[in-house]
């Protein structure tokens, strides 16, 4: 598997036979929701960069940086069956970020307003400012990021249009462990005892949704909270139903319209986030 550690070098590596090229980026710490992507730009890409690069400006503390899971040895296991198609971008801070680590600034309107946005200031600008980044220095044809987290990746496709570099964005399915949880580079971070309830948060949005034709957002909002929090350590940051074009929040159901669901719960310190689909009958 090739690695390189500046856009220089990779470009310069890349064969001008390569009719297509995909790009997943990651921060590391790999799961199968990445393996995911991976499988997926392999069958649609001649060949894929992988790039691993923890982002700085996206972080809102630094002891939130400082405790992000970092696993080369074993991201680069998970990646082997895959290396023949590979090419791993493993960049330095300078090649990310040559005027100093800083973000720029977008405006995105009601994609980044709420939920994450509101939560998590400057958050997204550093997403953007990354991803704008590896666009820019690989220009893939194709960019593949999961669904899980959802208002990102609308904010992703946003910023694929204004830039107008032709790339398209294709957003995956969300993955989950065997107990319903979302798969996340976070959840190892969990203790052994949290981590065996957090079933908790995808077995209750499960049930909303059965219930959704009978019940208010509100009832929805309290009804989850309550199963969370009945746990030990887990606390509700918030529950939000929004339409998945605009992400603005709505306090009643339309049946003409879309809408998901989105969450973020702490199970002790480590955040989690989690969305579905509502349907209502």
């Amino acid at each position: 598997m090739l690695i390189f550690h500046t856009a220089k070098e990779l470009r310069k590596n890349l064969s001008a036979k390569i009719s297509s090229l995909g790009l997943v980026p990651t921060m590391g710490a790999l799961h199968l929701g990445h393996v995911s992507l991976v499988e997926r730009a392999v069958k649609e890409n001649n060949k894929v960069v992988v790039s691993i690069y923890v982002n700085p400006t996206q972080f809102n503390s630094i002891e939130d940086l400082n405790s992000y899971p970092v696993n080369l040895e074993n991201d680069l296991k998970l990646l082997k069956p895959f290396k023949k198609q590979l090419i791993l971008y493993i960049p330095k801070h300078n090649d990310i970020y040559p005027e100093g680590i800083q973000s720029k600034k977008y405006d995105f309107g009601s994609l980044s307003q709420y939920m994450e946005g509101a939560l998590r200031p400057g958050h997204f600008d550093g997403v953007a400012t990354i991803v704008e980044a590896l666009f820019r220095n690989i220009m893939p044809n194709k960019a593949y990021f999961g669904e899980k987290d959802f208002q990102q990746l609308q904010i992703i496709k946003s910023l694929s249009r204004s830039l107008n570099l032709g790339i398209e964005i294709v957003g995956c399915p969300l993955l989950r462990g065997e107990d319903g949880l979302a798969l996340s580079s976070r959840n190892d971070l969990m203790p052994e005892d949290l981590r065996a309830e957090a079933s908790v948060i995808f077995q209750t949005l499960n049930y909303i949704t059965e219930q959704a034709s009978d019940w208010s957002i509100k009832e929805m909002e309290l009804y989850f909270k309550s199963k969370v929090e009945d746990k030990n350590g887990f606390k509700m940051e918030y529950f939000c139903v929004a339409n998945p074009s605009d992400l603005i929040p709505v306090s009643h159901l339309d049946s003409r319209n879309e809408h998901r669901i989105f969450v973020a719960v702490f199970a002790g310190k480590t955040r989690l986030i989690d969305t579905v689909k509502l349907f209502r009958k």
